[in-house]
């Protein structure tokens, strides 16, 4: 997602008063029947300290997008654990990974002090930040300290404009994600008027003008266009506003604890039968609860940059094991911040080397196989050959469109 927002997930409180501060953490035991993913490098040779090498993930670990941000860690997580189970060696010695996390709470000012410290806690690479407005700006602190970053989310096209060297990205970026929808709007659905809204956000802004421009491409009518913000909660005077233009639907581009609530003034100001589109920042299962289960629900479609789960290489077998681990936590991009991290050490091994001067470079000619896809980089940091799949809600839950 370019993304910029969303989620209340109940996190613990001594967790949140932890995600503030660069915390650093031993991994949790890995479970010793884990399978080796693909990469997976010979065991260590015995004996000796093992050499600590820390990984660093920034994303929203507070406030509405929490939920987000937490997935995202998690996946993380679950890589790092893994590695450190296969006893991985670098330059012929044992390394051992450690997650330093931060939160930078949705926030661009919060997100380049969290990028800040990544760079003063000497992390060996990053996986993050969620939103494009985090993103944007936490990549020129990364790449003036000269440390890599993967993004498993962010997904605005301007992310890659500077042409830092140590910027990356793991999923499709806007311009795949708002046309899909208008294109599939326009020759699937027959749509003849839209209005767009939008949160005002990087991401917001960035995939709802792609839509726009693709939409009237199509010959699709925009008889309105209306911003909110990514706090706000009451869309009353908006869709008021846009139901006396009559549209055949309305596309929002924004995050779903906004989303949520719209769907949900949606049905109450007669706007059932409007057709709800968006890109990948609606495209959660945590929007079902967010909107209430309202009927207007089931006219969403959204676009999600990937493949779904049970077309992903990995994708079945993975969710298996995230779902033992994080029970009901499962939301869109930790796959992708799980390969993200193995894409980091691949490199590094391929270079022989930690230090982030050296193998900084190996991460352009990476050819890795992960549960999301073969994963390759375009020469601006782009990944190649990027899937992009719809979804709808049936009964409350995210169904893939064939």
């Amino acid at each position: 997602m370019s993304r910029p927002n969303a989620l209340l997930l109940g996190i613990p409180a001594l967790f949140l008063a932890l995600s503030g501060c660069g915390r650093k953490e031993a991994p949790e035991a890995p479970s010793a029947a884990a399978p080796a993913p693909a990469g997976a490098s010979a065991p260590a040779p015995a004996g000796g300290p093992a050499q600590v090498v820390r990984i660093g993930h920034v994303g929203p670990l507070s406030g509405p997008q929490a939920h987000y941000g937490k997935d995202n860690e998690n996946g993380v997580r679950m890589a790092i654990d893994e590695l450190n189970a296969q006893n991985v060696a670098i330059g012929g010695k044992p390394v051992r990974f450690e997650l330093v996390a931060d939160d930078d709470a949705g926030d661009p000012r919060q997100g380049t002090a969290a990028a800040q410290k990544m760079c003063d806690e000497k992390v060996a690479g990053v996986v993050g930040h969620l939103n494009s407005g985090t993103t944007i700006p936490a990549s020129r602190v990364y790449n003036d300290c000269g440390i890599p970053h993967i993004t498993p989310s962010a997904s605005n096209p301007a992310l890659m404009q500077p042409g830092y060297k140590t910027t990356f990205r793991l999923i499709a970026n806007d311009n795949a994600l708002g046309a899909a929808v208008a294109n599939y709007a326009a020759d699937t659905l027959k749509l003849k008027k839209v209005a767009i809204v939008d949160d005002r956000t990087a991401y917001g802004q960035g995939v709802a003008e792609v839509f726009r421009k693709t939409a009237e491409a199509k010959g699709m009518q925009v008889v309105d266009q209306q911003f909110t913000t990514d706090k706000a909660t009451d869309f009353t005077a908006i869709l008021t506003a846009i139901r006396a233009k009559a549209p055949d639907a309305i596309f929002y581009g924004g995050l779903d604890p906004q989303a949520g609530p719209m769907l949900r003034q949606m049905e109450q100001l007669g706007l059932a039968n409007v057709r709800f589109l968006g890109g990948d920042g609606i495209c959660t299962q945590e929007i079902a609860k967010l909107s209430g289960n309202a009927k207007t629900l089931d006219n969403v479609v959204c676009a999600t940059g990937g493949a779904s789960l049970d077309r992903m290489p990995g994708g079945k077998a993975w969710k298996q094991k995230y779902d033992q681990r994080f029970p009901n936590q499962f939301q869109v991009y930790s796959p992708y911040s799980y390969d993200a991290t193995f894409v980091l050490v691949d490199a590094m091994k391929r270079a022989n080397s930690t230090d982030p001067k050296v193998y900084t470079p190996f991460l352009a000619s990476t050819d890795y196989q992960g549960v999301t896809a073969r994963i390759q980089f375009e020469p601006n940091g782009e990944l190649k050959n990027p899937a992009t799949t719809l979804y709808t809600y049936k009964g409350g839950q995210k169904t893939q469109l064939d």
